[in-house]
């Protein structure tokens, strides 16, 4: 953490493995030989207190399928772990915290069950629940950003900050998965808009860079999935950011 802004590393799992995909495009997919376990490990090493796990099969077949491995990641590290993928009623939103989680992130339910996302933030509380926001072209995607919901994201806001809602992960998806930077003003206008919300950069970090970027702007935290996969931002280098506090 640098002047507030929490990097959280990403793992996106599919049939028990960590992947990245390309613009939300599931046929776009690259394996990368990690055992989920061994990363969220090495993250919590070099000082990562928090982690985001995505279950992509449980995005697609609209329920938990990738509990087992929230269980040894939960089990065998001190991570808070934010989950998301499948979580479409009460039941598979508990067993999601009953596995070990610490947050839940709810993007389709929330477009398409107002009511019952709003009573998990009643119920559960703010601080458990964050709104998954995927963006695309001004728009909500849903369903693992395969159905675009037609929404913008000031609806949704404008429909759960007045409930409570006090997390926000938006995935800008044009960016994700690009290593060609966010778009900063685009998070940096989110930011002020809703000031009363803790705002998750998501999509597009591709550098150390672009990490001191988003701390300069104060947004709340930032998501980094692809690039450290692929080498552009090193362990020893998040581990010297947080160290310089």
């Amino acid at each position: 953490m640098r002047n507030g802004t929490i990097i959280i590393p990403a793992i996106d799992l599919m049939d028990g493995k960590c992947v990245r995909l390309t613009q939300g495009d599931y046929g776009q997919k690259k394996e990368y030989s990690a055992d989920p376990l061994d990363m969220a490990r090495q993250y919590e090493d070099c000082g990562i207190t928090r982690l985001h796990v995505v279950d992509l099969d449980g995005a697609k077949a609209k329920k938990p399928c990738n509990l087992a491995v929230l269980e040894r990641i939960a089990s065998a590290t001190s991570l808070d772990v934010e989950w998301g993928g499948g979580i479409k009623d009460a039941d598979s939103l508990r067993s999601a915290l009953d596995a070990g989680a610490g947050r839940i992130i709810c993007g389709s339910v929330a477009v398409d069950n107002r009511e019952e996302f709003s009573s998990w933030l009643s119920q559960f509380g703010p601080s458990r629940i964050i709104l998954g926001a995927d963006v695309r072209d001004g728009k909500v995607a849903t369903h693992g950003w395969l159905k675009d919901s037609g929404l913008s994201l000031e609806q949704l806001m404008s429909w759960y900050v007045p409930q409570g809602l006090s997390q926000m992960i938006c995935t800008d998806i044009s960016k994700d998965g690009m290593l060609q930077g966010p778009d900063f003003c685009f998070y940096s206008d989110l930011k002020d808009a809703w000031q009363s919300v803790d705002i998750t950069l998501s999509g597009g970090i591709s550098c150390m860079a672009d990490i001191c970027k988003a701390a300069e702007l104060g947004l709340h935290s930032v998501i980094v999935g692809k690039a450290i996969y692929e080498g552009k931002i090193s362990l020893k280098d998040i581990e010297s950011w947080l160290l310089k506090g």
